[in-house]
C-alpha cells in the first residue's frame, strides 16, 4: 500500500497528452491496450499469413513494409503474438505465433550480425517459455553459437557490425539487449561460459559507453591491438555527443535485465543511474514520451511544449517495460518513482495520441516511432519493436496489478 500511495503522489502531474486517461484505472488502461494490440496483431497476421517467409517491419507511405528472417527486426512480431497468446489464451494466436516464428528459423545460422538475441530470443525464446518445445531450444542453442563467433575475448565485447573504414571493431549500445539470450542459455544448460561472455560484454560496455551523466554513446569502436576505444560516435542519433533516446532506453533495459539475471549490484546501480538521467532530463516532455534525441536542435533551441521535433514511441515503450521491471528489482526508495514514470508512459502510449485505432496503419499498434532519423528512414511511423515492448510493458503492468 505504501508503494501504491507513493506512486499516486508522484503521478499528480499528468501531461496534457494523457489527461483523457489520467483518471482511468490503470488496470483498465492495460486491458484496453491489450485488446487493441490483439485486434491489430490478428489483422496484421491475417494480411501476411499466406505470404511465405514474410514478416512485418513498418507501415510507411500508406504501405505495409515487410522483411525476411535476416533483418534485425524479424523476431518481434512473432514475439508479440506469443505474448498475446499467453495473455489471451486464444488458440488462433498460438497458431499464428508458431507460423511466424518458424519463418525466423534460418537466422540461427547467421554469423554476420549481433542481433540474434532480438531475432531468436524474442521469437523462439518466447515460444519455448510458453510451450517447452525442444526444437525451439535447439534453434536458440544454435543461434547462440552463431552469436559467440562475434565475441573477442581480448576486447571483452561482441562485435556489432563488421569492419569498415571508420570503425575497427564497432559495438553499439543496442547490443546489450542480446545478452539475455546468453544468460538464458546458462540457466538452461548450466554452462557458465554463456553468462561469462554476457557479463564481460556488459562490464566493458559500462566502462566505455557511458558518460559522466550516465547517458550513452551509440557506437564505440575498439582498437583491436590495444583493446581500447579509438572512436565514440553515433549512427542513428543527432550527434556523437548527443543522447539518442532509443539508445538510452536500450541501456536502461539491458542493465536492468543483467541485474535480474546475475544479481550483480553494479548492474543495478547502472540501471538506477540511467533511469535518473532519463527521469530528470529537462527535455523529457510532459507526457514522458521522449523526442527521438534529447539533444536535437529543435528542442535544445526551441519551445519544448510546441516543438516540431519527432517523438519516438518505441523508446518510451522500451523505457516503460524496463522501468516496470526495475521497480520490482530495486529495493531503494526510488522504486515507486520508476513505476510511476512507467505508468505515465503507459497512459500516454495507450492514449489516442499514440495508440492506433483498430484497423489503422496496417495492424501495427503504436504510432509515432522514429527508426533512423539521420537517414530519413522510418520517421514518424509504427515500428515492430515498439509494438513488442509496448505489449511486454502492458503484460508486466498487468502482472503487478493482479
Amino acid at each position: 500500500m505504501l508503494l501504491l500511495a507513493a506512486i499516486a503522489d508522484w503521478s499528480q502531474n499528468a501531461s496534457s497528452a494523457t489527461k483523457d486517461t489520467a483518471d482511468e484505472p490503470m488496470a483498465q488502461v492495460v486491458e484496453r491496450g491489450l485488446q487493441r494490440a490483439t485486434a491489430q496483431a490478428l489483422l496484421l497476421a491475417d494480411a501476411l499469413k499466406d505470404q511465405p517467409d514474410v514478416l512485418p517491419r513498418t507501415f510507411e507511405h500508406g504501405q505495409l513494409q515487410t522483411i525476411r528472417y535476416d533483418h534485425w527486426v524479424s523476431g518481434f512480431f512473432p514475439g508479440v503474438l506469443w505474448m498475446l497468446y499467453e495473455d489471451r489464451g486464444d488458440a488462433r494466436l498460438r497458431q499464428l505465433a508458431e507460423l511466424f516464428t518458424d519463418r525466423v528459423e534460418p537466422a540461427k545460422r547467421m554469423t554476420n550480425t549481433h542481433d540474434l538475441g532480438f531475432m531468436l530470443y524474442c521469437s523462439f525464446g518466447q515460444g519455448y517459455r510458453l510451450t517447452g518445445n525442444q526444437h525451439y531450444l535447439d534453434v536458440i542453442s544454435e543461434g547462440t553459437q552463431s552469436l559467440l563467433t562475434r565475441y573477442n575475448d581480448k576486447l571483452g565485447v561482441i562485435r556489432s557490425w563488421d569492419f569498415n573504414d571508420k570503425w575497427q571493431y564497432p559495438v553499439i549500445i543496442d547490443n546489450m539487449m542480446n545478452l539475455e539470450m546468453l544468460c538464458f542459455m546458462t540457466r538452461e544448460t548450466g554452462e557458465q561460459r554463456f553468462e561469462r561472455v554476457a557479463r564481460r560484454h556488459a562490464d566493458t560496455t559500462m566502462k566505455n559507453h557511458f558518460r559522466e551523466d550516465f547517458s550513452t554513446y551509440h557506437v564505440v569502436s575498439y582498437d583491436t591491438i590495444t583493446g581500447q576505444p579509438h572512436a565514440k560516435n553515433t549512427h542513428q542519433g543527432y550527434s556523437d555527443g548527443s543522447a539518442w533516446a532509443r539508445g538510452q532506453a536500450w541501456g536502461l533495459y539491458g542493465y536492468t535485465m543483467m541485474y535480474r539475471e546475475t544479481h550483480h549490484p553494479a548492474y543495478l546501480h547502472q540501471a538506477q543511474q540511467i533511469a535518473k538521467f532519463l527521469m530528470n532530463h529537462p527535455r523529457l516532455p510532459a507526457d514522458k514520451v521522449p523526442f527521438w534525441d534529447f539533444d536535437a536542435t529543435e528542442i535544445v533551441n526551441g519551445d519544448l511544449a510546441n516543438s516540431p521535433c519527432k517523438r519516438d514511441a518505441s523508446a518510451a515503450a522500451i523505457m516503460a517495460s524496463a522501468l516496470i521491471e526495475l521497480s520490482q528489482l530495486d529495493q531503494s526508495a526510488m522504486a515507486p518513482q520508476w513505476l510511476a514514470l512507467a505508468e505515465q508512459q503507459m497512459r500516454s502510449l495507450s492514449s489516442p495520441a499514440y495508440l492506433a485505432e483498430e484497423g489503422e496503419q496496417g495492424g501495427f499498434i503504436l504510432k509515432h516511432g522514429v527508426g533512423h532519423m539521420p537517414a530519413k528512414s522510418e520517421v514518424d511511423v509504427p515500428l515492430t519493436y515498439g509494438d513488442y515492448y509496448y505489449v511486454e510493458a502492458l503484460i508486466r503492468m498487468k502482472q503487478l496489478l493482479h
